[in-house]
């Protein structure tokens, strides 16, 4: 029997479990979401808890990034979060850090060690609390460091908790952490993020001084909704792709697949309720304050999303949950695919990166109605709008992947040219500002311009436009582009960095305009200084429709870049410009590094895509395709026999023909593909890289057409791999 037969017998049972379970299964209805609330976390209450009030208020500002741990505390915070995790049980600790894989990492260290040689006690010290050691030497660096230089140095990140990982029926407890070599080199995505903030804070804050808004620091926030595919996982384990990478190399389009529209914010079935239910308890648990969840637009795919955290704190939770996600997904027989374009001719998936300002005085300041003083605002929103257009490249090369290449560009995602969506009313005053400036009023006369009121602009003045990759919606700006299987510190450092760079050249523009022409007012200096940079971004200033051919058109006449290949545009990391404004966030040599990462991830990606293609072609495409074959051609010739007419059925010997040169045309074109994987041998990274780009990936998507094509003519019961419409039948 075919196993994809049996698989399909064994869901229909396990829907019906599912269904059992929900009507049995029922969170204690005494016991509220918010008494779940970072119960794992060593968070405030915890702190003040176990620790004594001078300590715990030094160690509260260091959570909140406004102090550095002292050392004299650091036992007595060893000693307290020790004891803490022991409590539930935990034996293990470790340094939790995200190298340049893009995935978390850390190693186990138990806390015991030896009070005599008969006797061991469980012990855990400031100096391995702040500090640990890791072997450095197999993770991607780069060229920061060689493979024999394998120290590594892990440092305590005080402004994300320290929480309790739960797996293999033990806990652990996780230090958040940033990673660097032995020279001090950053070898992570996470220090890099942290400087950004200090960045994006210190830049913010100049421009409140102006503004006379008071605040001791400001605090970048985030908000990310995660989409994913969930699917049976015995189906899952059927597909040798689908194992290795997440995404199908090859798969027909289902005969019913979004068209209808009718899967999005649908019904929740039981089997997927059960599992959002239970990854939402233990996100809770974690102290990822999950919001909402809900049906996508492709069969088979979600959406989670949290509430809004600190930036540091809301990637940690965004990696925890992703983490947490295809944890649990196994325990329910199911399998979450996070890569971007898990099914082809489906809706692929991304993060939605929410990103705004605030001050440590409660004050969101990309929300035009609430923002103290106007003019921080329409500074500020101009200070972005020149990042964008400016360093547009730049942040078309952070959300770069081989993954969400597949992704970019489609009819599910923003296109790969990065433009800005501000809102008919807001754009209609920025036009103005640009045209006329702030207007002119002689009923005040102690103001010589007035600054347009923007109090009456609430959180939904316009329609959100779900086309633009990069769109103000009320008080925040939504990044769209980011892709769903990555780590978004350095996309979020990458913004944040440049939209600092920006806001400290316009504050230089102005205190330059107000020495030169003696203006008594920030107004009056600002005015020319915002004009002049709202008429240099119109270009990217787009409110229509993103995916419309119409836009590519007009784009091009606009001057900006369609890169459909993260190779074209990954160079733009290490350029003149880019290591002048990531000063003292990352040094040259540490932006060539992740150029080099990049490019050595886009080539193992597409080499691992292609020989697999070529393995599954060979040992399951093809052996089938030619039993098809034989099938037919006995069948024509038991036919002809009987008949006894040398041309009869016409039809049949077509039919036949077609499969016989489909399965001629895939060997041509998988030998290609076998000479063209052999070329790449002997070339550079760099080289290799566009090589797969511009040569390998387009014969391979010739050959996933032309075994496409042998999916919908080869008998069903022969066909090794699970199909779309089996493997998307949970929605």
């Amino acid at each position: 029997m075919n196993p994809r037969a049996h698989v399909t017998l064994s869901i229909a049972e396990k829907n019906l479990t599912a269904k059992q379970n929900n009507k049995d299964a029922h969170t204690p209805q005494n016991v509220k979401s918010s008494e779940q609330f970072a119960h794992y976390v060593f968070n405030r209450d915890v702190v003040k808890l176990l620790l004594p009030a001078h300590i715990s208020t030094h160690l509260i500002s260091a959570m909140d990034g406004k102090t550095a741990i002292l050392p004299e505390h650091a036992d007595s915070i060893a000693i307290a979060m020790r004891e803490w995790a022991m409590s539930y049980g935990a034996t293990h600790y470790t340094h939790w850090f995200f190298p340049l894989t893009g995935a978390a990492a850390g190693k186990h260290t138990s806390f015991i060690d030896w009070c005599s040689p008969d006797k061991v006690i469980e012990q855990f010290c400031g100096s391995e609390l702040i500090q640990g050691e890791s072997d450095a030497s197999s993770f991607p660096s780069g060229g920061l460091r060689s493979t024999f230089e394998a120290r590594g140095y892990t440092g305590w990140d005080p402004s994300s908790p320290a929480f309790l990982w739960s797996g293999g029926e033990g806990l652990t407890l996780c230090i958040p952490s940033f990673f660097l070599s032995w020279s001090g080199d950053v070898l992570d995505s996470k220090l890099p993020l942290l400087r950004s903030n200090a960045a994006i804070s210190d830049a913010t804050l100049r421009l409140l001084k102006h503004t006379g808004t008071k605040a001791s620091q400001v605090v970048s926030n985030l908000g990310f909704e995660q989409e994913y595919f969930l699917i049976d996982q015995d189906f899952r384990n059927l597909r040798p792709d689908l194992v290795a990478i997440g995404r199908t190399v090859f798969g027909a389009a289902p005969s019913k697949g979004q068209e209808l529209q009718d899967h999005y914010f649908g019904t929740i079935k039981d089997r997927i309720m059960l599992f959002m239910r239970d990854l939402e308890c233990e996100a809770l648990k974690l102290g990822i304050p999950i919001k909402t969840h809900h049906n996508e637009v492709a069969p088979g795919q979600y959406e989670v999303a949290p509430v809004y955290e600190r930036a540091s704190i809301a990637i940690d939770h965004n990696i925890l949950l992703m983490l947490l996600m295809r944890h649990i997904a196994v325990k329910h027989g199911l399998s979450c695919l996070l890569h971007e374009k898990p099914f082809h001719a489906l809706n692929g998936s991304g993060k939605h990166s929410n990103w705004s300002l605030s001050t440590d005085t409660g004050m969101n300041l990309f929300d035009p109605a609430k923002t103290e003083n106007a003019l921080t605002f329409l500074i500020l929103l101009t200070a972005v709008l020149h990042a964008i257009h400016r360093h547009g490249n730049l942040l078309r090369a952070a959300i770069g992947s081989a993954s969400n290449d597949y992704r970019l560009g489609g009819h599910e995602a923003p296109p790969a040219i990065i433009s800005v969506y501000t809102g008919e009313e807001l754009e209609n005053i920025l036009t103005q500002l640009e045209e006329k400036g702030f207007y002119v009023t002689l009923a005040s006369a102690k103001k010589l311009f007035a600054i347009p009121d923007l109090s009456h602009l609430p959180k939904d003045n316009s329609d959100r436009n779900r086309t633009s990759p990069f769109a103000f919606t009320g008080n925040k700006f939504e990044f769209r582009a980011v892709g769903s299987s990555s780590n978004p510190a350095f996309v979020i450092a990458v913004l944040q960095t440049i939209v600092a760079a920006s806001l400290n050249l316009i504050l230089d523009e102005i205190e330059s305009e107000k020495t030169k022409h003696k203006h008594p007012s920030l107004l009056e200096a600002a005015t020319p200084v915002i004009r002049k940079h709202l008429k240099e971004t119109r270009p990217i200033r787009f409110a229509g429709d993103n995916y419309s051919e119409a836009w590519m058109k007009e784009a091009k006449k606009r001057g900006l870049p369609n890169i459909k290949s993260s190779v074209d545009v990954f160079e733009v990391i290490k350029s003149k410009e880019t290591i002048k404004v990531f000063e003292g966030i990352l040094g040259k040599h540490e932006l060539t590094s992740r150029y080099d990462v990049m490019i050595e991830h886009y080539v193992s990606v597409m080499q691992i895509e292609a020989k697999l293609m070529q393995e599954l072609f060979h040992t399951q495409i093809l052996p089938v395709a030619y039993e098809q074959q034989r099938r037919l051609s006995k069948s024509i010739l038991q036919a002809t026999q009987v008949l006894k007419k040398a041309n009869a059925l016409p039809r049949q010997r077509a039919q036949l023909s077609v499969l016989s040169e489909t399965i001629e045309n895939a060997l041509k074109i998988s030998e290609s593909l076998q000479k063209a994987l052999a070329m790449t041998s002997k070339m550079t990274m760099e080289k290799r890289a566009r090589y797969y780009s511009e040569k390998i990936k387009p014969i391979c998507f010739s050959l996933r057409e032309a075994v496409d094509a042998l999916e919908m003519v080869v008998d069903d019961e022969l066909w090794p791999l699970p199909k779309y419409r089996e493997l998307l039948q949970l929605c």
